[in-house]
């Protein structure tokens, strides 16, 4: 790998993933990590958001769950939790007019200090609207815009977004994993990473969607203290 290539990515948080992702994750492409409650997705973007403060940066974390848990990244950094929520600055919407709001208000917080952009997760109020409104075409269509701010701001400034997504299943094909927002994810996503709950603790990280590296290679880890370790196959 070129040096070229090695500078438009930053690190996950973990030596083990690094290597899995050739490098980290890419800073000018939103990367959505996807997958069933407890299989990881929080505990992923809190690494990642350790290590771009540890690299004298600040992080965005646009929180839609209340999942950031202080507690936990105490666990994570127990030696520098408090300078990393220092420079964190969170976004808790409680509603899609909300997420609206926050994601309107991203172009004047972005600016060169900014190392990394989390929401965590994108669909949960959207899901919500959804099931309360009759115009799916205009909640669509928000949702689109939010991503395209998004797409924007990592194109342009070179800053890294990490998405997580909920998943859903159906009647008629109960074992296909379908992301909430189809292919309006699907498509503003350059990198997919599907996450999956298996037995024994260990969750399985798959590689769906990536511009150069190898499409479904797997991963596995255990969830600790620390954030993640490697379990081999």
């Amino acid at each position: 790998m070129n040096k070229d290539t090695l500078a438009k990515k930053i690190s996950s948080g973990n030596q083990d993933m690094d290597d899995f992702l050739a490098g980290g994750y890419e800073t000018d492409i939103v990367t959505t990590l996807f997958g069933p409650s407890g299989s990881g997705k929080t505990t992923l973007a809190m690494i990642a958001a350790v290590n771009v403060v540890r690299n004298k940066k600040k992080v965005i974390y646009i929180d839609t769950e209340a999942s950031f848990s202080v507690d936990r990244l105490k666990q994570i950094a127990p030696d520098d939790f408090e300078l990393i929520l220092k420079n964190m600055l969170f976004l808790k919407p409680v509603n899609f007019k909300e997420q609206q709001k926050a994601f309107d208000k991203l172009r004047s917080l972005v600016n060169d200090s900014i190392g990394l952009i989390v929401i965590d997760t994108i669909s949960m109020l959207y899901r919500l609207e959804m099931g309360q409104t009759k115009d799916v075409y205009d909640v669509n269509k928000k949702l689109g815009m939010q991503l395209s701010y998004l797409s924007e701001i990592t194109r342009k400034k070179g800053i890294p977004v990490i998405v997580t997504n909920q998943v859903y299943s159906n009647f008629e094909e109960k074992d296909k994993v379908n992301i909430v927002g189809g292919d309006i994810l699907r498509y503003s996503s350059k990198t997919l990473v599907e996450l999956q709950c298996c037995k024994n603790s260990v969750r399985s990280l798959i590689l769906r969607k990536s511009r150069a590296l190898e499409e479904d290679k797997r991963f596995l880890f255990r969830l600790i203290n620390e954030g993640i370790e490697k379990v081999k196959e």
